[in-house]
């Protein structure tokens, strides 16, 4: 059974209604003053404090017939009930930006292409127009950003693609294509063919290939094979990485040459040049699409990046 004088916890009982009144008295001190403040008679404000006195257990205010002061207590909650104010009133405002997408938070996944193309230009530009929206990004193959869709773990993402062949199951995705760019060679900088005036098409085909496992671009791995079957050639796989920089960073090592996307070139590496490939090939050349995906379902803040990337781009999602 709780002591008739220990203190007692009214936090809880106190609502923002009773700390408006106090903080109005706090600043005038005078009732006749801070009821006309408050729209309201003087008799309900003086029960008011007196009910919030009580409540506290404490005097916040001495009376007397010609003035009113605030106690030490109560000059020790004047500041904080004006933050306590302040940040409630906020509230109704961050709700309406967040409902608007105007704040938030984006899990951005991407592939690494998009980070030596666009991508940074695009952030910045997003951070100056939306400052509230902040946005982590996490480095990831199209299908490692399919299963974090499905967790829950990002928003949104861009992928790497065979032209039509954009990842979206099992969770149904929206999709739009930030376009489609050719397949170059990338060979190390050493090969007989590396500075030749013409690309041999026999000695393309039959040099080892660096390529990504089909576990983590099952339609780009596919596209490559295939390539290498029209003409006749099944090649021989020297290595699988998965980042496009280790790729070429095992081409500068000599292990074999690579087909990549030609945004790759932007990623400058000693011992390695690329080269279009030979006309005799180029005609039936895979391609490589990359896209922004995004569930059916997504938060205003995601909705917001989406139409930020239509407009820069200057068209609508499929």
């Amino acid at each position: 059974m709780t002591e008739p004088n220990a203190p007692r916890d009214f936090s809880t009982s106190v609502d923002l209604r009773q700390w408006r009144q106090f903080l109005a008295l706090a600043e005038l001190l005078h009732f006749g003053h801070a009821a006309q403040q408050l729209n309201m008679t003087q008799p309900p404000l003086t029960q008011a404090i007196q009910l919030l006195e009580a409540r506290l257990g404490v005097a916040l205010f001495d009376r007397t017939r010609r003035s009113v002061a605030l106690t030490p207590a109560g000059a020790a909650l004047v500041e904080p009930v004006r933050q306590l104010l302040r940040q409630a009133a906020a509230l109704s405002v961050r709700a309406r930006d967040a409902s608007a997408g105007e704040i938030g938070r984006i899990r951005l996944g991407f592939i690494s292409t998009v980070g030596f193309g666009p991508l940074p230009v695009w952030l910045r530009g997003f951070r100056e127009k939306h400052s509230g929206i902040s946005v982590e990004l996490h480095e990831a193959t199209g299908e490692v950003q399919l299963k974090a869709f499905e967790r829950g773990e990002i928003d949104a993402g861009f992928v790497l693609h065979s032209p039509g062949h954009a990842p979206g199951e099992p969770v149904r995705m929206q999709r739009l294509s930030l376009g489609v760019e050719p397949l170059v060679l990338a060979l190390p900088e050493a090969a007989a063919q590396a500075r030749a005036r013409r690309l041999n098409m026999a000695w393309v085909l039959a040099q080892p290939l660096v390529i990504y496992p089909r576990t983590a671009m099952p339609s780009m791995y596919d596209a490559v094979l295939a390539f290498y079957h029209r003409h006749g050639a099944t090649p021989t796989i020297a290595q699988e990485a998965v980042q496009m920089q280790t790729i070429v960073n095992l081409v500068s090592a000599g292990i074999g040459v690579a087909l990549v996307p030609k945004s790759v070139t932007q990623l400058q590496r000693a011992g390695v040049v690329y080269r279009p490939l030979p006309a005799a090939l180029a005609s039936a050349a895979p391609q490589a699409e990359t896209s922004l995906l995004w569930p059916e379902q997504a938060e205003p803040a995601v909705l917001r990046f989406i139409e930020f990337v239509q407009g820069v781009l200057g068209y609508r999602s499929r």
